[in-house]
């Protein structure tokens, strides 16, 4: 290893603090371009310990070949092969192109095929290419000889490939069947008391000290860490309430070295959060705005809340946004409406009456579950771990009748739904969340 890269990981260390053995021990398993490493990595842990972050800021920093999907948005084999092609050949899918793709890939055996003449043009022979796999447990619901080709594709394309796969599962889980290449594993395990409140620390606003914040932070987590070890939530629950916690410094009544009135007016507070552990119904970024907005703001937030009938938190407002979009727009449009580098889409120059019909006019169309997660996961802005609540959320908008199951209970494959609420609904229920749904429906695009 020469000094630029122990400059570069030294500079990981420092911004991903509490991970000094898994980034040492990935640096080693990485060594140098022109070695070949494992060719399949297991890399499993719980949400928010650093998994994701870790692998691609190594890959990125030190400027590796590599590859990185995420499952959920890439529900389909099809859609995960093309997109892998896309990034190891280096193409960019635009107007420009008619978002197509480095090639059309359908099954495995095409994959490997393409992957290797992708890897000639691009690398050398003797660079490793890292293919990583986000959410990893996903390809268990795909087809049955996925997994073992994946393992096994640096001996099927002859090539020096490191597939990398992340996952909230243990190894166990995978499984399923015969012919599986063993990976080596890693665990990420889950941050300590101490390490959260180092991590949570570092987060500290401009103008306070790193003591003041510290101290605010481990009271915060003598109060949530018996409910909740997410370092995501907790770092979310911080930044929500501190502003509620400095309100006597900045109103003049105490001074930040008075810790005991400090705690007495944001214990209350911090009890009441309690309820709304996991359940964010408004984010960090519009909790600010709403403490800032004066009275009549606030009141016309609230005759908005009230004119949409219905209180939803903030992630199935989301799933709600997504139902919507994906019972109004054609399949085949979500690439250009959710792609990272979409542009505008021009509509044919003589359309069918029949075909380009209104959506608005004819009603609602069924989709699968996938394809709803698959948006989802695309309109959020923060990155989001698929836990049981969310899918809590979608049973919860059945029941509320805002989303209306479709097929029969005894089905083998995904369920699939239809969005039952009006245009105007779901406009109310989008501004809520700054989120302008108008330019992400077909219908409307010029």
């Amino acid at each position: 290893m020469d000094r630029t890269e122990e400059s570069v990981i030294r500079g990981i260390l420092e911004e991903i603090p509490c991970r000094e053995n898994q980034i040492n021990l990935l640096c080693d398993l990485f060594g140098k371009r022109n070695q070949y490493t494992c060719p399949a990595l297991f890399i499993f842990g719980h949400s928010a310990t650093g998994k994701s972050l870790v692998v691609s800021t190594l890959l990125k920093r030190l400027e590796l070949p590599h590859a990185v999907v995420n499952c959920v948005e890439c529900y389909t084999q099809r859609l995960m092969y093309e997109q892998l092609l896309n990034k190891v050949a280096g193409y960019q899918s635009g107007p420009s192109n008619n978002y197509g793709s480095f090639a059309r890939c359908d099954n495995t055996n095409d994959f490997v095929r393409l992957l290797r003449s992708a890897i000639a043009e691009q690398c050398t022979q003797e660079e490793t290419v890292y293919l990583v796999f986000d959410k990893a447990e996903r390809l268990r619901e795909m087809e049955s000889n996925l997994l073992p080709a994946i393992l096994r594709l640096s001996e099927l394309s002859n090539c020096n490939v490191c597939v990398i796969l992340i996952s909230q599962l243990v190894w166990g889980k995978f499984r399923t069947g015969t012919g599986f290449a063993e990976p080596l594993i890693l665990h990420f395990p889950d941050y300590s008391k101490a390490e959260l409140l180092d991590i949570v620390s570092r987060d500290c606003p401009p103008g306070y000290t790193c003591e003041f914040y510290s101290s605010y932070a481990n009271l915060l987590m003598s109060v949530f860490y018996i409910a909740c070890r997410d370092l995501n939530e907790i770092r979310h629950l911080a930044l929500l309430n501190f502003p509620k916690y400095i309100e006597p410094v900045i109103k003049g009544e105490v001074t930040t070295d008075n810790a005991h009135k400090l705690w007495r007016n944001i214990e209350p507070h911090l009890k009441k959060a309690m309820h709304t552990v996991y359940l964010r119904e408004v984010s960090s970024s519009q909790w600010e705005k709403y403490q800032q907005e004066d009275s009549e703001q606030f009141g016309a937030l609230t005759c908005l809340s009230t004119r949409s009938k219905v209180e939803l938190p903030f992630y199935s407002k989301y799933l709600l946004i997504a139902a919507y979009l994906a019972s109004y727009n054609p399949a085949k449009t979500d690439r250009r409406f959710f792609s990272k580098n979409h542009g505008k889409i021009k509509k044919s120059a003589c359309p069918n009456p029949k075909k380009d019909m209104s959506s608005q006019l004819l009603g609602p169309k069924a989709f699968p579950l996938d394809r709803l997660m698959a948006i989802f996961y695309s309109i959020v802005d923060a990155k989001v771990s698929t836990t049981a609540n969310i899918f809590s959320q979608i049973s919860s908008l059945v029941t509320l009748s805002l989303l209306c199951h479709v097929g029969h209970d005894d089905q083998l494959d995904s369920p699939r739904y239809k969005c039952t609420v009006s245009l105007d609904f779901i406009q109310s229920v989008a501004r809520t969340v700054s989120f302008d749904i108008i330019r992400y429906l077909f219908d409307f695009v010029q």
